[in-house]
């Protein structure tokens, strides 16, 4: 049936996708164009049902535009994929024909007699004598009749497509490298009928043994090495070359496990299959210590020997190149390895410098001639014995690590320190029980008094009753007299400034009134300075919705401003300004 749409059998393809042979096609309407989207659409979702092709096969509709369009040489005028199918028609065989493959001699007998219509040259009846490809002759066949060439086989003019012009074998029988291998194998079976006559003449002669002691001796190859590696030729993951009489290992043997086996867990380290590598441990996350792990992964090897060296050796050439020195690690290796040396020397020299230099001009050389930090904490030859409650009964005590803070001051000739004493949720001194930090020390004489016998009685605070629980009427109530409160005072307010402006005509006027007339204007500066607040909010949010918008949907000169700003306006802007160099900026 035919689709209102498309105006072609089996939809909307012919309208979204031009698939016409001829190029005058009618140009669609902006409506006709929005139905064909929008049934595309539908055969997309599956709604609508797919476009048939003229086999009646459904054409997918999920295939690209470049794809589905027919060219407009190819003359169909209807959806179709045929163009993308191999052409039966214009398809050019590439089999080789047995004409083509037919012997250049056409006949093998012998000709005595001159043709007519032939080679003036050799005699042959297939060319002329312009075209003849033998050596010119003095004398002609056309006049000696002598030495006439056979005819040779005139192929005709195949069509060849592009491959099979350009075939490497074209005209090639295969037969005819039967000869060589029969030639091969002649020359193999003479080989093995020689090894064979020179072995029995020398088990004849009693030569073997000789030669094996001189051969162990010497240890050189001889000939009989040749069958020993040929019978251990056929082992696993070894292959073997008579000529070279080397073995040659592959990659991996059968018996090895890869290393993709080794941990089955999918989060376990990276294989890359192209490389055959697997940089990180597989056993990462097994719990197994990597000390017992058959294989570490093979960053392991990048992290010993001479890797980490070179790079540090790459790592100075870059940092030299940076500096304006024209250093390569692979250019001029030696070059780069003499001044990486020279340059760790001088560095060690200046550090050493450095140091002695530190400390002549503060001393503490003693303390870096302890020793080791792992022999402080071990054990000595100092005998100490302690009782069952871990005093010591006989030797020297160990002494108390002390911290870097001071300790065991006492200050105000007190013989405790502060914090020694605790009461009543107060620290204190213990010689004195005093609870005040720059109190000077009182001895027993403050232990009494701080006692809470010796103390002033204290008068007992009169706790108010809790006032009753309000209802939410009563609540009601005191918010509407609250109300009526403010709207007397608002009332009151107005009176007063009518009775100002009255009163600013006459030239007597009293310091109350002045003072009244600075808190008004006061409340109209802050009402303005709120006002120019809000504005300065609302012009930093368009601002960032006209940033937030496309350069080309943005309004005509909505990016400046042309009025006088007020004196609020400025004072709004310095209140609202943030600086980045304020260290508090980051808490507004």
């Amino acid at each position: 049936m035919e689709d209102p749409a498309s105006g072609s059998k089996g939809g909307s393809l012919g309208i979204t996708r031009p698939l016409t042979g001829t190029q005058d096609e009618p140009k669609k309407s902006r409506e006709n164009w929005r139905k064909a989207k929008e049934l595309e659409e539908a055969r997309k979702a599956g709604t609508a049902p797919a476009e048939v092709d003229e086999e009646g096969k459904d054409i997918n509709p999920h295939i690209p535009h470049y794809i589905a369009r027919v060219p407009w040489y190819v003359g169909i005028d209807r959806p179709t994929l045929k163009h993308q199918r191999p052409q039966i028609d214009s398809e050019k065989s590439t089999r080789i024909t047995e004409e083509f493959i037919k012997p250049a001699i056409k006949s093998i007998s012998q000709i005595t007699k001159f043709r007519k219509g032939s080679c003036d040259n050799c005699g042959s009846m297939t060319h002329k004598k312009k075209d003849c490809m033998e050596r010119p002759r003095r004398v002609g066949a056309k006049f000696t009749g002598m030495n006439i060439a056979p005819d040779e086989t005139v192929i005709d003019e195949q069509d060849f497509n592009y491959v099979g012009k350009r075939d490497r074998w074209k005209g090639f029988d295969p037969n005819e490298y039967s000869a060589v291998i029969d030639e091969f194998a002649k020359v193999e079976y003479a080989k093995q009928q020689l090894k064979a006559e020179k072995l029995e003449s020398v088990l004849e002669s009693g030569e073997v043994a000789e030669q094996k002691r001189s051969s162990l001796g010497d240890g050189s190859d001889s000939d009989l090495d040749e069958d020993k590696y040929a019978d251990s030729a056929d082992m696993p993951g070894a292959k073997f070359d008579p000529k070279r009489r080397i073995t040659v290992r592959n990659l991996r043997i059968r018996e090895d496990t890869a290393k993709y086996l080794l941990n089955l867990d999918p989060n376990s380290a990276y294989y890359d299959p192209k490389t055959r590598a697997m940089r990180e441990s597989p056993y990462t996350n097994s719990g197994i210590s990597q000390t017992d792990v058959p294989f570490a992964g093979e960053n392991f090897a990048r992290a010993t020997g001479d890797a980490v060296a070179m790079a540090k050796t790459q790592l100075f050439a870059w940092e030299a190149l940076d500096k304006g020195t024209d250093l390569h690690l692979q250019a001029e290796p030696t070059k780069l390895a003499l001044m990486h040396s020279q340059f760790r020397v001088k560095k060690e020299n200046h550090t050493k410098d450095i140091k002695e230099s530190i400390l002549d001009k503060y001393g503490g050389k003693e303390h870096l001639q302890a020793p080791p930090r792992e022999l402080l904490l071990a054990q000595t030859e100092d005998y100490v014995e302690y009782s069952r409650h871990g005093t010591v009964i006989k030797g020297q005590e160990k002494a108390i690590p002390k911290s870097v803070y001071e300790e065991d001051v006492y200050i105000n000739n007190h013989t405790s320190v502060w914090g020694s004493y605790w009461s009543e949720g107060r620290w204190g001194f213990h010689c004195c029980h005093s609870t005040m930090k720059q109190s000077y020390c009182t001895g027993n004489v403050g232990r009494m008094s701080a006692q809470p016998e010796n103390q002033l009685p204290v008068v007992a605070r009169v706790e108010e009753e809790p006032e009753p629980p309000r209802t939410l009427v009563d609540l009601h109530k005191e918010i509407k007299e609250n109300k009526s409160e403010e709207k007397s005072k608002k009332k009151n307010k107005k009176k007063k400034r009518k009775r100002r402006q009255s009163k600013k005509s006459s030239s007597s006027s009293s310091s109350s009134s002045s003072s009244e007339e600075s808190d008004d204007s006061e409340t109209e500066r802050r009402k303005k300075l709120d006002k120019a607040l809000k504005r300065q909010e609302e012009q930093h949010q368009k601002a960032d919705t006209l940033l937030s918008m496309d350069e080309r949907k943005r309004p005509y000169n909505s990016m400046h401003d042309t009025k006088k700003p007020t004196e609020e306006d400025m004072e709004a802007f310095y209140m609202k300004r943030i600086r980045a160099d304020d260290p508090m900026a980051g808490y507004l």
